[in-house]
């Protein structure tokens, strides 16, 4: 009698072999056979193939059992679902071993411990249904995985609940959803070394930016420990964010981002007398550090480049992954344990645009709670607090279609549920744990990693969850109206007039990416400041010279995870800018140097020991005045330094400075003068700098400017305010305040046959074009170099520009 073969190497495995060992073994097998000599390093083992979950199932005789349970079960009641699946996971789990697979599993494991020259070898047991990853459904997660798992009579128990979890609850609702066969999807099983990640990290990577799609970025996510925790968003982890274009490029290190998770806790191996795995407090240390060095994410993002670049030649199509990664804390070595394609975002129509917009008066004084937003859509309905499976009947819940599920971590079994919610918000978890993941898949908006929703939500109450805001989710009180705009960028019409847009938030970049744009005209430093920095410059600075303990406390709780308060401020604000730069790059980004009020520094932690007060700050000490000014000359270098690390060290040249509020050429001599002694040179390594023109001054004396400077932009919002000598703060004098008056045109027209005669460029970033097609009229028959609109006006703009290019190109007909 012929002896079935059960059992493959790791590396016998190959991405045509999925109907036999699965995705993930198939994608394992692919890597440790193609990959290998770029240097990338997987822990090597065996797999237990699919055909051994078949043969389990005849031998035991369970293919007619499991199918007349499902068969009478209606998977859309969780309780009848809970009662089938608990049923058939525990006929598998009670079923015997061929006397064949045992011997065949046996001896591979044995195998593997002479490999590497162990008695005992542990290994991690992960489930690879064949049908896993396929283009048209992420089966990711579906099943289980099994860890810290030695000797061959307990791998044999980790198979067989491998096998169970074949029908986890989700597992039957999902393949239902898809339309697919219980029977005609097998289990294989990847029996792996263990990397010692429990004293090291672990978690994922995806070759894309999992909340807009943006292709250009490896985003990690990590934490102390075994990855478990970061894939079931036990965990708030760490992010990093990489730009792929200049990875690699000899000097540069194009780590976009770092955010710092909380990290409260992490999976380790549990001792002799305990679990196999255990969940344990991280220390204080390591809540404050990063779990991977900088070298070590760029050299992960390296590796997901490399992983992605391969399966894309393999597909012959772009092919993003989502791979699994850990680091061992015994070697401090890198692994890649996990990767599969991304099924989320490589699926979508990349030329469709839905924007959900709220209206900014109804939600002012209505906010909640906030946490890390999942999508970008908005929706409203009625709390409902869930504990977790344990503590909850199913068969009680009046959970209703439509309703806002509210929980510490959604629990994988609840997917049927999570299908009828209108919104999920979740205490714990990050942008890449399973609660996340799944909101993808079903379009729903979530909201992870809240910390404390289910203190402060509770069951009836009415609440808008808003996804639409940027990387922040906000969860606001009653129902709040909102309008859903959806847009086929392909049917844009083109222009001849370069559009650029006005970007405020890092948080949108990679959404706004996707536009038909130039470039971005327009992107502020304070709201980086304000948002992501969140204290004053000079008070991070002189904090512990002015004794106020609760400043100091803020500050060194704000600064955690970096080297001190200077490093914190230079990297958060060089994130922000890399962050808009790498979305628009190779296109120019013109950065404006921070231009507070007295008035606006003032209201930041720490701001009043050192503004003083203005009658009008609006014509005060803002913009250049600052920047050389003995009061602030040591906060402004820290912006010349965030400006050369984006340029220098992330590689992003793209970036174009501008200097707003510069009234004098002896003052833009000054600024010149402090930006060198901080290490910004004009003309140096490319280095541009532009004119904010938005004093009358810019205009009168435009040709003496333009010998120091290479380009114009043309402030009309503060040109208008000075021109028509208004404050346009002033509820009072708003009624006159416009930017299409008479006056403020003349000086606008003026500007721009200056720019040109001295062949420089000149466009505009204020707010008039976005709002009146007439204005935007004016300045296309002026010849304007550009227009920089906000993202909300872009598509109006660009639409009225074209009739105005076409009526244009009419008349020149016409007259020929």
């Amino acid at each position: 009698m012929k002896t079935t073969n059960y059992i493959l190497q790791l590396n016998e495995a190959g991405i045509n072999d999925i109907d036999r060992v699965g995705g993930k073994n198939a994608s394992l097998g692919e890597m440790l056979q193609n990959l290998k000599l770029l240097g990338i390093d997987i822990p090597f083992g065996f797999i237990v193939v699919a055909d051994a979950y078949y043969s389990f199932i005849k031998y035991n005789k369970l293919d007619v059992l499991i199918s007349t349970l499902i068969g009478q079960t209606d998977v859309d009641d969780l309780a009848q679902l809970k009662r089938c699946g608990g049923a058939i996971r525990r006929l598998i789990r009670e079923g015997e071993f061929p006397e064949e697979i045992k011997t065949q599993v046996a001896g591979a494991y044995d195998a593997l411990c002479a490999y590497y020259q162990k008695m005992d070898v542990d290994v991690a047991v992960r489930s690879s249904a064949t049908a896993e990853d396929l283009p048209d459904a992420s089966f990711a997660g579906q099943q289980d995985t099994y860890l810290n798992i030695a000797g061959a009579t307990d791998l044999l128990d980790a198979i067989r609940n491998c096998f169970a979890s074949l029908f986890t609850d989700r597992a039957i609702s999902y393949r239902k959803s898809f339309g697919y066969d219980h029977f005609q999807i097998g289990l294989s099983v990847c029996v792996q070394k263990m990397v010692r990640s429990d004293i090291g990290a672990s978690g994922v990577a995806f070759s894309l930016d999992t909340e807009s799609g943006f292709k250009d970025v490896v985003v990690i996510n990590g934490a102390f420990g075994l990855g478990e925790m970061v894939v079931q968003g036990a965990v708030k982890p760490d992010e990093f964010t990489v730009f792929k274009p200049l990875l690699g490029k000899p000097g540069l290190r194009p780590l976009i981002e770092k955010k710092l998770g909380t990290k409260d806790s992490k999976m380790v191996y549990g001792e002799a007398h305990e679990p196999r795995v255990k969940v344990v407090p991280t220390t204080e240390i390591e809540k404050t550090r990063f779990c991977l060095t900088d070298d070590m994410a760029l050299q992960l993002a390296a590796w997901v480049v490399a992983i992605e670049n391969y399966y894309t030649a393999l597909k012959g199509k772009w092919c993003p992954m989502d791979v699994e990664w850990a680091v061992d804390g015994e070697t401090q070595q890198l692994y890649i344990v996990q990767a599969r394609p991304e099924t989320i975002h490589s699926r979508k129509a990349q030329q469709t645009l839905q924007i959900f917009t709220m209206d900014a008066k109804a939600k002012s004084t209505q906010l909640l709670l906030q946490g890390i937003a999942v999508g970008d859509k908005i929706a409203s309905g009625r709390v409902h607090l869930l504990e977790n499976a344990d503590t909850v009947s199913l068969a009680q819940l009046n959970f209703k279609a439509g309703d806002v599920l509210v929980t510490d971590m959604t629990d994988p079994d609840w997917e049927p549920l999570m299908k009828k919610a209108a919104a999920i918000v979740t205490n714990k978890g990050g942008r890449t744990c399973h609660a996340a993941i799944v909101a993808r898949e079903l379009g729903v908006p979530a909201i992870v990693g809240c910390g404390n929703a289910t203190d402060l939500l509770s069951t009836g109450q009415q609440v808008t969850v808003s996804c639409g805001e940027g990387e922040n989710g906000y969860i606001y009180a009653g129902e709040i109206p909102f309008k859903i705009q959806e847009y086929d960028l392909s049917t844009l019409p083109s222009v001849d007039t370069p559009i650029m847009m006005n970007v405020a938030s890092p948080d949108i970049a990679f959404k706004l990416a996707g536009y038909p744009h130039c470039g971005v005209g327009l992107a502020r430093e304070e709201f980086i400041i304000s948002n992501y920095i969140k204290i004053h410059p000079q008070a991070l600075l002189q904090h512990r010279e002015l004794k106020d303990e609760a400043l100091t406390l803020l500050i060194e709780d704000t600064i955690k995870g970096y080297a001190d308060e200077q490093t914190y401020f230079i990297d958060k604000l060089s994130f922000g800018i890399g962050k808009i730069a790498s979305a628009f790059y190779p296109h120019k980004v013109i950065v404006r140097f921070s231009d507070f009020k007295t008035n606006e520094y003032a209201s930041m932690p720490g701001g009043s020991y050192f503004e003083p007060s203005e009658e009008n700050p609006m014509i005060g000490w803002r913009g250049a005045s600052r920047y050389y000014s003995a009061a602030y000359k040591e906060a402004f270098g820290m912006e010349c330094r965030a400006i050369k690390k984006v340029r220098e060290t992330m590689g992003l040249k793209n970036v174009v400075v501008m200097i707003p509020f510069c009234r004098t050429i002896n003052e833009l001599m000054r600024v010149y003068e402090t930006m060198k002694e901080y290490g910004l040179v004009r003309g140096e390594n490319g280095l541009e700098v532009y004119l904010m023109a938005e004093v009358p001054s810019n205009v009168i004396l435009a040709d003496q400017f333009a010998r120091y400077i290479d380009g114009f932009s043309i402030g009309s919002n503060d040109l208008t305010q000075l021109v028509l000598g208004l404050d346009r703060d002033s509820a009072l004098v708003a009624d006159i305040y416009n930017e299409r008056n008479e006056a403020v045109k003349m000086m606008i027209s003026q500007l721009i046959k200056a720019a040109k005669k001295a062949r420089i460029k000149v466009g505009i970033c204020g707010q008039g074009p976005s709002d009146y097609p007439d204005f935007a009229q004016f300045l296309v028959e002026e010849g304007i170099d550009s227009i920089s609109i906000t993202p909300d006006s872009f598509l109006k703009t660009v639409e009225a520009i074209k009739k105005i290019e076409d009526q244009a190109n009419y008349q020149v007909k016409q007259t020929a």
